[in-house]
């Protein structure tokens, strides 16, 4: 009678590269990729068709290549009007960030300074920043009306979020850092901001998107009072001579700034979390 015994073969390399690669390249996510493009096109290839059977005209409601052609006919105008939307914007997210990290860390070392500030913080997001802009355009420049509204829409997520997180951290990791007799500070450092580092990322891709809200809004606000030179006060240039193609390219390209906006800061977030938190590991679908 023969015994058989098993024989364990080492896993094929090159059948193990094949399926990899195969994972990579998955058709369906190709098509997820793809989906939203399509439907995109067929939506405007609808609009346009719809503007030219019934001869709709530009200042009801332009087509979407005559709003092209305004756009690239306006590019220095418009470009122009944007770069000082996005410096608002940028210096208002900067300082928003600063600022709501800054005030997190102070709230995390001392519940009675959270429970003396936060609620003017509060004050502050809840009420509508539409209200806020022309009150500030009476006692400030326009430009310091724009960046300060910016920056107070920007601010609340940024700190909440960061509060939040610091305040989750896992209390059986904070006792063992104690048993070790690690300090305040040290324990600030080494364990609660990496910790709160997803909900800060979550904070700044809201704060982000709001920043720029934040701005359109101001810049609208001082357009209606003769002043700004940003994005938004050509849209209500544009309003008030009724050049209507120029309104969506300036609303296009507010749009398209959004996006960007969101996707480099997802980008960044995904960098900084992929290789050690859950939200940004790859789950294979």
């Amino acid at each position: 009678m023969s015994l058989e015994i098993p024989v364990m073969t080492a896993p094929d390399d090159a059948a193990d590269a094949a399926a990899e690669g195969s994972r990579r390249f998955d058709p369906a996510r190709l098509l997820g990729f793809l989906l939203p493009v399509v439907v995109f096109a067929v939506a405007v290839s609808v609009w346009e068709i719809i503007v030219r059977v019934n001869n709709i005209p530009p200042y009801i409601l332009p087509a979407p290549s005559a709003v092209i052609a305004t756009l690239i006919k306006d590019w220095g105008t418009l470009s122009a009007s944007l770069l000082v939307t996005l410096r608002t914007m940028g210096i208002a997210l900067v300082l928003a960030t600063l600022g709501g990290s800054l005030l997190a860390v102070i709230f995390a070392q001392s519940r009675l300074i959270e429970r003396s500030l936060y609620p003017f913080a509060v004050i502050l997001q809840v009420t509508p920043i539409v209200s806020v802009a022309p009150l500030l355009l009476v006692y400030l420049d326009s430009g310091t009306a724009m960046l300060v509204c910016a920056f107070i829409v920007a601010f609340f997520p940024i700190l909440s979020n960061t509060t939040l997180g610091l305040a989750s951290t896992d209390p059986n990791l904070r006792n063992l850092f104690k048993l070790y007799g690690a300090g305040r500070w040290r324990e600030l450092l080494l364990l609660r901001v990496p910790s709160a580092l997803p909900y800060f990322l979550g904070g700044l891709r809201i704060g982000g998107g709001l920043a720029l809200i934040g701005a359109v809004v101001a810049e609208i606000a001082a357009g209606s009072a003769g002043q700004g030179s940003g994005l938004a006060y050509r849209i209500v240039e544009s309003g008030y001579r009724l050049n209507i193609p120029r309104m969506f390219a300036a609303l296009l390209m507010i749009s398209f700034t959004g996006i960007v906006i969101y996707a480099v800061l997802a980008l960044l977030s995904h960098l900084l979390l992929r290789r050690w938190h859950e939200s940004a590991l790859d789950r294979g679908g």
